[in-house]
């Protein structure tokens, strides 16, 4: 984030934004009070995010509307980036993951289960939406492998899952490795870091820490 103090705008860009609502994207530093980046509204639920370090821009899901948001990671106002019906949900909850990876804004959707891929045109606005994969059930966060465009989701129902750039897919950990209700993956090198949040079950929240063969 930019170096400016808890409640203050750095130079050069708009301040932050004052509603009744909590919602919307905070910035936590060290030894620091939490202050806000940017308001949402308050019947969002800003879900998965990604700093792009070159333009000083936000990602953010939100899935109860099925959108994308950019935010200035100095501070101002939220607008949304990307729409339409593959980033909504159908019963529950849409965009909820999302990196940044290779000239693209990838998202997935819960409720459909799928990946998606938008990419950032020159001008910085959306690209055509592709949908990369499908047949994800319950697909939360995810993290590239470093091998192209192959990623490993997390799967709400207690599965990891590897997905290939040709949208194919397998189960490489689920819940007789400890899984419970896994929402995220961090991939760090050859290790891969899966939190399990048991909010399902209430027992054994854990994480998980496995090797990535190449």
């Amino acid at each position: 984030m930019a170096p400016s103090r808890p409640g203050s705008a750095s130079p050069g860009c708009a301040g932050l934004i004052a509603i009744s609502s909590h919602t919307g994207v905070w910035a936590v530093r060290p030894g620091g009070r939490p202050h806000r980046v940017a308001a949402l509204p308050a019947d969002d639920l800003p879900n998965g995010f990604a700093l792009d370090h070159r333009t000083g821009r936000l990602y953010v899901t939100d899935s109860v509307h099925g959108v994308i948001y950019r935010v200035p990671a100095c501070g101002g106002t939220a607008a949304v980036w990307a729409e339409g019906d593959a980033l909504k949900p159908s019963t529950f909850a849409g965009a909820i993951g999302l990196k940044l990876h290779n000239g693209a804004v990838w998202a997935t959707n819960l409720d459909k289960g799928t990946v998606l891929r938008v990419p950032v045109t020159a001008r910085g606005t959306a690209g055509p939406m592709q949908i990369r994969a499908s047949g994800l059930p319950s697909i939360d966060d995810f993290d590239f492998t470093g091998r192209g465009d192959t990623l490993l989701a997390a799967l709400d129902n207690d599965e990891v899952a590897l997905v290939r750039p040709d949208g194919t897919h397998i189960t490489v950990l689920t819940a007789a490795d400890g899984l419970q209700t896994p929402t995220s993956v961090a991939v760090h090198g050859s290790t891969v870091y899966v939190p399990s949040a048991a909010y399902l079950t209430n027992k054994d929240p854990n994480l998980l820490r496995a090797h990535l063969s190449h």
